[in-house]
């Protein structure tokens, strides 16, 4: 081509490879190349293998042992071929070619100055599936703050839906000065428990556990049972102190100061959050509170934990960030770091090239049918996908979205499905998910009404109007279909309905695919007719293909082309489709129209 050259490599171990380019001008493949050509057009060869044999002959003096030896042999063949005015044949052969690419004439390789380096993951930074929840609301009693011992009680429930991480906010001691009451009143009353964001207090801070959810113990023996079900625990990192931190008295250097003498809270105009103070980077001692924060990540690492939720990264310096994540990849390749930077994309970005390896994204406000395609066209074409993994979530503690609040137990659904197969990470902050908690705090607000971020919750896990069952199942769905464990496959078909959705996941030519159709209305039926066709998956004349709906159970048989499809949802609001290309006739298999 253009003088393009590609290749590639697999790299098997997790860990962080380094990688570099070396290039050359091939002198014996452009003679190869050459010489085919002349005999194809029936030349005077004797000239080209004099040449071909010489070529041979400094390879030989270049190689060694037996390869130096058959590369003599070959060279000598060659000049009696050019003397006989014999073919080209021994030239030609596939054993010469491979042989002469060991042995490149010395100073024909040029060599990237520069090392790249490729970071390898373990599986799950790839497909998982994450269920957030606050233990402190997993109390028993009506009125008693919850604790580990109550959350391991809840792990069936999760393990049964299929959730594979199981993300905590954070668990340690909680400021009283300036805490927030409930829905971010700035007065809390004496019951009042505060923002699990609001870190610190005589009890301790970062490295250590409110005294209300129970000892380090009790927290690592919550891990220990969550790996029992085959869940990994993932902690928050929130490196951000409230005025009763210890850090506080002992570091004030670490904090900035406004004119008044006071230090500065964290502020997101026109919220306040007089009950947290960032710490300031710009301080002349930055190299003193990096090196304390990096020893706030060591801590829990070695505590067992493997996966970090940070929140907020894009408020800290980016080179913070890279010496953190290296240093940790350095002695523990296992671990995850999940970015919560709802910001710009070229933020959002830069924070996955320096390290992180999954990342929040926009999909909880990409709602319209051309809105979903192209941002995830976005996310992977490339440059995109080759350094961001996105985690999708339709609702987290902070966002309660428009869409959510005011279309009802089908909106769930629909976001449920769409965050569940659009990407191969997802996650839901639950119970609140799966109830269908809609109620937002004011007309025009993203926050919950009566916010557990603020006050402990009582959910009726047993509630039958839950979306556990379904959720259940979109679960197991992933599990057992290989084309929803990955984000490059992603392909979107057309409908002839801006309220139906319709795209695909497949692993290869030939094999199952995954076709998704969802009708983004939560209030009306819509029908419309999708064009179906796949690489390598044209249906042959008068043999259908088997859509076996994974989600209902029905079977339907489809031909080359267009197919109709209807979806009501106050039943379910969208098909998960297993497609089959092999089917030899309508009686092979039961199926329902």
């Amino acid at each position: 081509g253009n003088d393009r050259w590609r290749g590639a490599f697999t790299v098997h171990d997790i860990g962080v490879f380094c990688f570099t380019v070396r290039g050359w001008v091939d002198r014996f493949k452009t003679w190869r190349r050459d010489l085919e050509c002349r005999l194809k057009a029936g030349q005077d060869l004797a000239i080209d293998l004099q040449i071909g044999a010489e070529l041979v002959s400094e390879a030989a003096e270049a190689a060694g042992g037996a390869a130096r030896k058959s590369l003599a042999e070959h060279a000598g063949k060659i000049r009696e071929g050019a003397a006989g005015g014999r073919s080209a044949s021994i030239a030609l052969s596939p054993e010469l070619e491979r042989i002469m690419r060991e042995f490149l004439p010395a100073g024909s390789i040029v060599t990237c100055r520069r090392e790249f380096s490729v970071t390898v993951d373990r599986v799950k930074a790839r497909f998982s599936t994450w269920y957030e929840m606050f233990p402190r609301s997993c109390g028993a009693r009506t009125d008693g703050h919850g604790t580990f011992k109550d959350a391991e009680a809840v792990l069936p429930y999760i393990a049964r839906m299929g959730f594979d991480v199981l993300y905590l906010p954070p668990i340690h001691p909680i400021g009283t000065t300036h805490r927030k009451g409930p829905d971010n009143t700035p007065v809390a009353g004496p019951g009042d428990p505060g923002s699990p964001w609001a870190i610190g207090s005589a009890d301790g801070g970062h490295k250590s556990i409110h005294p209300r959810l129970g000892t380090l113990a009790d927290f690592s023996s919550l891990m220990a049972a969550a790996a029992e079900h085959g869940i990994e625990t993932a902690l928050d990192i929130a490196f951000q102190c409230s005025p009763d931190h210890p850090y506080v008295t002992e570091h004030p250097e670490w904090f900035r100061r406004r004119p008044d003498g006071s230090i500065q809270y964290a502020e997101n105009p026109p919220k306040k959050y007089q009950d947290i103070y960032p710490f300031d980077f710009e301080t002349p001692h930055w190299r003193e509170l990096a090196r304390e924060l990096r020893s706030v990540v060591f801590f829990w690492i070695e505590q067992g934990v493997r996966i970090f939720r940070v929140d907020n990264p894009h408020t800290k310096p980016f080179h913070f960030w890279e010496e953190l994540i290296s240093s940790v990849k350095e002695k523990y390749p296992d671990v995850i770091f999940l970015s919560e930077a709802f910001t710009r994309p070229a933020v959002m970005y830069r924070l996955a090239k320096i390290g992180f390896t999954q990342s929040y994204t926009y999909f909880t406000w990409r709602n319209t049918k051309q809105e979903i395609i192209d941002y995830f066209n976005e996310l992977n074409r490339e440059p995109a996908c080759d350094f961001f993994t996105p985690n999708l979530w339709p609702n987290t503690p902070d966002i309660l979205a428009e869409y959510l609040q005011t279309g009802g137990r089908p909106a769930f659904i629909v976001r449920l499905v769409l965050a569940a197969t659009l990407g191969a990470s997802y996650g839901i902050y639950g119970p609140a998910f799966e109830l269908c908690e809609d109620r937002a705090k004011a007309p025009g607000s993203e926050e919950y009404l009566d916010s557990e971020k603020y006050r402990i919750r009582r959910w009726h896990l047993d509630d039958p109007r839950s979306l556990r069952d379904l959720i259940t199942r979109v679960n197991r769905i992933r599990k057992e279909n290989p084309p929803l464990h990955d984000n490059r496959n992603l392909r979107f078909h057309d409908v002839d309905n801006d309220r139906l959705l319709c795209f695909s996941k497949h692993t290869g030519e030939g094999a199952d695919v995954i076709l998704v159709v969802v009708n983004l209305d939560p209030h009306h039926s819509h029908g419309g007719w999708i064009d179906f066709s796949l690489p390598g998956w044209d249906v042959e004349q008068g043999r259908p293909v088997q859509m076996h709906d994974l989600l209902g159970g029905s079977r339907f048989l489809w031909g080359k082309g267009r197919n109709y499809v209807e979806l009501n949802p106050a039943v379910v609001p969208a098909h998960i489709f297993r497609v089959r290309r092999r089917v030899r006739t309508e009686r092979d298999f039961d199926y329902y129209l």
